[in-house]
């Protein structure tokens, strides 16, 4: 579903990223790993069209976007789950469900089922504000408003982030049934490896603006993982 292949991204002066490749496949959740400031958010920024790249391509689906505005690659299926949610906070939970619908057609604007299936406590919240709702309701908020534009790629960056423990157990349990329907390829920014390493299929590990280590599951040692993230 997503290639990326050898991009380059800089901040003025600054480079971000060197030669990142990564891939992300239908039916899989691909685990981005690293520190804070080695490159994991400006990566996510640069598949979903937010900041621009220097060289190399993004590929979505066999169609290369790299050079696509953000809501034409919406269009095409994108959808980000922000670091820090990004909720309309004067926004009810309902109408914050229904921005999603901007990328769709007309007759897919409606809230899919599952939002309230993976995520029930949102359906008792419908007519609250955004911002009157707990850190772990508007992270589920969050991710119900990407799943309302019907992605086939699902970027999360950090879903855990200052959650509690018992919201991210329902976020895993979600991620693990979106993985299971195959219809859609997941990346998802972690720094919480025990949560990535329940919920890998694929990993990569950042450092310094470039890919480090990657592999499969079966590749995916923690102790390893760690020692990357922490040198």
């Amino acid at each position: 579903m997503l290639s990326v292949q050898n991009v380059d991204l800089s901040y003025g002066a600054a480079q971000a990223l060197r030669l990142v490749s990564l891939g992300a496949a239908v039916g899989r959740v691909t685990c981005l790993l690293g520190r804070n400031g080695v490159g994991k958010t400006s990566l996510l920024r640069a598949i979903c069209g937010l900041q621009p790249i220097a060289a190399g391509s993004i590929v979505l689906d066999g169609h290369d976007v790299s050079r696509l505005p953000p809501y034409e690659r919406a269009r095409r299926g994108v959808a980000l789950v922000p670091q820090g949610r990004e909720i309309f906070p004067l926004l009810t939970v309902k109408e914050n469900l229904e921005t999603g619908f901007a990328p769709l057609g007309r007759d897919q604007k409606k809230i899919p089922d599952e939002v309230f299936e993976l995520f029930p406590v949102l359906a008792s919240m419908l007519r609250r504000r955004g911002g009157d709702l707990s850190g772990g309701q508007q992270q589920q908020l969050a991710i119900g408003r990407a799943l309302t534009m019907r992605p086939k790629l699902l970027v999360l960056d950090e879903p855990t982030e200052g959650i509690q423990p018992s919201v991210i157990k329902d976020i895993g349990r979600a991620i693990t049934f979106l993985r299971q329907r195959r219809d859609m390829a997941i990346l998802l920014v972690e720094q919480y490896l025990d949560f990535a390493h329940e919920l890998a299929d694929d990993f990569a590990v950042m450092d310094r603006g470039e890919i480090v280590m990657k592999g499969t599951r079966e590749a995916f040692d923690i102790d390893t993982v760690r020692r990357h993230m922490t040198v």
